[in-house]
């Protein structure tokens, strides 16, 4: 079995609650920029990190790359790094996994331990 590509979506609460609602995922900045940004395994937990301290039950949803409906494109971003960027809908049903992540003693969401299994 080929090992797939892991790609996870971090939302704010406001913004799973408007997803859940909508059934995929809707955030300010990917409107803004026209993609729906994603961070690899190498990625997440710096992104985690930058955007979400201090942001209590933020919900990590892992998605399979390969499964993934419409153009997923690498682009450079933060530092040079190649990030997944879908331009296209993404759709809760197509979630593979999800976290709601618990935060350490500074305030940042932690990854959960099965993130890698």
């Amino acid at each position: 079995m080929t090992e797939q590509t892991r790609l996870y979506k971090i939302l704010s609460p406001t913004d799973w609650q408007t997803s859940q609602a909508l059934g995929y995922t809707k955030t300010a900045l990917d409107d803004a920029d026209g993609y729906v940004h994603l961070s690899n395994r190498a990625q997440v937990e710096e992104t985690l990190h930058l955007h979400y301290a201090g942001v209590a039950e933020v919900q990590l949803l892992e998605f399979l790359g390969e499964s993934l409906e419409g153009r997923l494109v690498w682009e450079e971003s933060r530092g040079g790094q190649q990030f997944p960027h879908l331009y296209d809908t993404l759709y809760l049903r197509q979630t593979h996994r999800q976290w709601t992540l618990e935060q350490d003693s500074e305030g940042y969401p932690c990854l959960p331990k099965t993130i890698d299994l």
